[in-house]
């Protein structure tokens, strides 16, 4: 992931020193003064394939049991496991995102900062019992479980059908990073199958990072500065596997194929600023 995450940072680094390069220069291949800032919030329904919706059910109901001690005289540890109920999972959550960005004429760039409300599943009790082979029992607290993602794509566009007009198409690529976090239902042990190291999971939250690459396709009406779009595309995402307390929460059953992929759809509000030259033209009216 540390690989990734360099080779990400180097690549961003070189576009924006040849994107400056070319600002810089007196015959560069655009006019620095028709640049637009722009800035726009938006909300979507975002459908989760098969295998991402397996992934997050897999993963966040994840329960491999307890190390723990027969009893408070017992100097050796037994594994303890128990089962709960919990709601599963939908396939689908709400994003919510921030665009913040540039046009030069037809050209589009952007940040586009994605996220998502929490996706919570309750528990029914406080506490779940769990049992060795040899019969001995106890309880362990529970938790609600929960998950959420949120990331950043450079974005890249087009307006089909001119600079500034009403009716626009806005066909658009990028690539960026995501983060995926859960939160688990109880304390569980992890111990390695070729030794007794056991690390013990905390009441709080894990994550995982992936790169992402985007495509979409925005039908928007620009009334002035304003715009309103209605925008539908698709995420392909990969994820790392989850580290717990330093150790990879390998899920088996799944197969390690941590599918993040969704479709999406939704609407757009759309701010964009005068450029240095449209203010210069106002100031002479």
């Amino acid at each position: 992931m540390k690989t990734k995450i360099v080779y990400l940072v180097a690549l961003l680094c070189a576009l924006t020193f040849s994107t400056s390069a070319f600002a810089d220069a007196e015959t560069g291949f655009y006019e620095k003064d028709h640049i637009r800032g722009f800035i726009s919030i938006g909300g979507d329904y975002r459908g989760m394939l098969d295998a991402f919706q397996k992934y997050v059910n897999s993963t966040a109901f994840w329960n491999d049991g307890h190390e723990l001690k027969a009893n408070d005289s017992a100097t050796t540890t037994e594994h303890f496991s128990g089962t709960f109920s919990y709601p599963q999972f939908d396939n689908w959550y709400i994003g919510l995102h921030v665009n913040i960005g540039a046009q030069y004429k037809q050209f589009l760039t952007w940040f586009n900062i994605n996220f998502m409300p929490t996706q919570i599943s309750e528990k029914s009790s406080d506490t779940y019992t769990v049992s060795s082979e040899s019969g001995n029992s106890a309880k362990m607290p529970l938790f609600d479980v929960k998950w959420f993602t949120y990331g950043a794509d450079w974005m890249f566009g087009w307006k089909l059908f001119g600079e500034n007009t009403f009716i626009n198409l806005i066909p658009s690529v990028g690539f960026g990073f995501n983060l995926i976090n859960f939160h688990m239902a109880s304390i569980f042990d992890i111990k390695d199958q070729s030794s007794s190291n056991v690390v013990k999971m905390r009441d709080r939250y894990y994550s995982t990072m992936a790169l992402s690459l985007a495509a979409e396709l925005e039908f928007r009406l620009e009334f002035g500065p304003f715009g309103i779009g209605i925008y539908g595309g698709y995420r392909y995402i990969d994820y790392n596997e989850l580290e717990v307390e330093g150790k990879r929460l390998t899920n088996y059953a799944y197969d390690t194929d941590n599918c993040g992929d969704t479709w999406f759809v939704g609407l757009r509000l759309t701010w964009t600023f005068m450029s240095d030259w449209e203010r210069k033209q106002a100031d002479k009216l």
